[in-house]
């Protein structure tokens, strides 16, 4: 794997911040169209991985219906993004996410924070998600 160009780094960064805050502003339909179809989310927080978009959709809207019926706002702030090409069109991006949460009044608290590992494909003229790993640091089953 290589590393990617300077403006290829900008347009990977700038999906990221477009795919974090349609999750935190509840925008689900949007957060999910970043994913393909056939999308594989894995994460140490399931027993199983959500398989498809559809499914994805579905899980990611009981999270938001939860935040928003408790009037939690959440943020996931990204840091230490490394993307890299593997030569066959496909991008590797691994970041932390930390999350962060604030109960009406407050305080704000981190909640949690993860590794995020991506793969991208280019599909109908920009980028989306076929596969993502996270790993929460508070739990120690392995995915």
């Amino acid at each position: 794997m290589t590393t990617v160009s300077a403006e290829l780094h900008a347009e990977i960064s700038l999906f990221y911040a477009r795919h974090m805050r349609a999750m935190d502003e509840g925008r689900v339909t949007e957060w999910t169209a970043d994913f393909t179809e056939d999308a594989e989310f894995h994460t140490n927080a399931r027993p199983t991985a959500q398989i498809g978009r559809a499914e994805i959709a579905a899980g990611a809207g009981v999270a938001a219906r939860k935040l928003l019926d408790d009037n939690v706002l959440r943020r996931h702030c990204l840091t230490t993004l490394d993307i890299r090409a593997d030569g066959d069109g496909i991008v590797r991006a691994s970041s932390y996410a930390i999350i962060v949460r604030t109960p009406p009044g407050g305080p704000t608290a981190i909640e949690f924070l993860c590794t995020c590992d991506d793969e991208l494909v280019r599909g109908d003229g920009r980028w989306l998600i076929r596969h993502r790993r996270v790993r929460r640091d508070d739990l120690v089953h392995p995915v």
